[in-house]
């Protein structure tokens, strides 16, 4: 092995072979590394090398395997086995070789990402390249701060489908969206999932970075911001503060013909009732007699005082007959189970809404009776 002992000097080999000094030791191992990975070697002297670096590999001492890791960690002297050696290593020793070596196969890599270190996993998604497969892998299982590594990883082969997994998962959290959404290329799906998650400044990056219709994103964020109303509404239906919180809402124009409507098909009749005393400044108790005890004429009447939309009305006409239908079958009107009757029952009634608001309500019916879609399929 002439081409890389010629730079090494005696005292650094006696070094290596005897020093029992840890700090010695290391740097003898470290200038050796550099060396071998320099040299032109021939096929013997690079099996010669490949020797050396499994005994390393087996060195007792943290610093000497550690200096080995961090000298070599991009280069492809080190063997297969040798890798995987140092990868089941210790961190400091381990992250290295996982963050850059190339003796990994995609098989190596994803096994790593599934034994479910965070930092490992953060490790192989920064890697210079990400293969498809991996990057699956680690959108699939992998921690957030991963997923965000793969996300801002230009270098990563990251499909539609990881993606939206990735979304699927992480949607909630802003770092993760916005890795994505910053992205050189993104499939139109997952771009306007982003826009009904994204904050503002992303929102707009989106929008002139994809060629998004600016009305397009205005949509999609109000159909995130009202289904959230109504989610929130679903989890509060008790709550002695709904004639403050529809104020909020009306305060902040959120109080939409969408909104009631779609809170209206989950049952949530009161949200409708104080909905309409907000928007016709009537008191509840008003509202409340002209929904249910002024004959057909009363809902139409604070209907349009409301000011809601006319071609609507048939649906909320639908949802208010449908309600009434099953508290007089004598069904328990505040469970879960009644709003997902109430829903299916809805949806069966053809009602005049658009396709958002019919979409956003099928996507509440946790599981969706033939029927019922292909119903609304017509409906629509």
């Amino acid at each position: 092995m002439t081409a890389f002992r010629a730079s090494l000097t005696d005292v650094d080999i006696r070094r290596l072979i005897k020093a029992t000094d840890d700090d010695d030791r290391a740097a003898a191992a470290h200038k050796l590394c550099r060396n071998m990975d320099k040299a032109e070697l021939s096929d013997q002297d690079r099996a010669a090398a490949q020797k050396i670096l499994r005994m390393l590999a087996h060195d007792a001492t943290e610093l000497v395997r550690r200096a080995m890791a961090v000298t070599l960690k991009a280069s492809d002297l080190i063997p297969r086995d040798v890798a995987r050696q140092l990868a089941a290593d210790v961190d400091s020793v381990a992250l290295p070789i996982i963050g850059f070596s190339p003796a990994f196969d995609d098989e190596d890599l994803i096994e790593i990402v599934r034994a479910g270190s965070a930092v490992r996993q953060v490790a192989i998604a920064g890697r210079s390249r990400v293969s498809r497969d991996v990057a699956e892998a680690v959108a699939e299982v992998a921690c957030k701060e991963a997923v965000r590594t793969l996300a801002s990883n230009d270098n990563a082969d990251v499909s539609e489908r990881a993606m939206a997994r990735a979304v699927d998962r992480f949607g909630d959290a802003g770092e993760v969206v916005t890795a994505l959404a910053y992205r050189q290329v993104l499939p139109l799906s997952i771009t306007e999932r982003l826009v009904a998650l994204a904050g503002d400044a992303v929102r707009e990056h989106l929008v002139t970075r994809h060629a998004i219709a600016p009305e397009t994103a205005i949509r999609l964020a109000q159909f995130a911001r009202e289904r959230a109303t109504v989610d929130l509404v679903d989890q509060a239906a008790s709550s002695a503060d709904l004639p403050r919180f529809v104020a909020n809402l009306h305060a902040r124009k959120a109080l939409t013909a969408s909104l009631m409507l779609r809170a209206l098909a989950r049952g949530q009749m009161a949200l409708f009732e104080h909905g309409l005393a907000e928007l016709a400044s009537t008191p509840h108790q008003r509202a409340w007699l002209m929904v249910h005890d002024a004959g057909p004429l009363g809902l139409k009447a604070i209907y349009d005082r409301a000011g809601l939309p006319p071609r609507l009305f048939h649906a909320f006409r639908a949802g208010v007959d449908t309600w009434r239908a099953l508290q007089a079958e004598g069904a328990d009107t505040s469970g879960e189970a009644f709003r997902q009757t109430m829903l299916e029952r809805f949806l069966t009634q053809r009602p005049n809404a658009s396709r958002d608001d019919l979409a956003y309500l099928m996507e509440r019916l946790d599981q969706e009776p033939a029927a019922v879609r292909s119903k609304v399929s017509a409906a629509a």
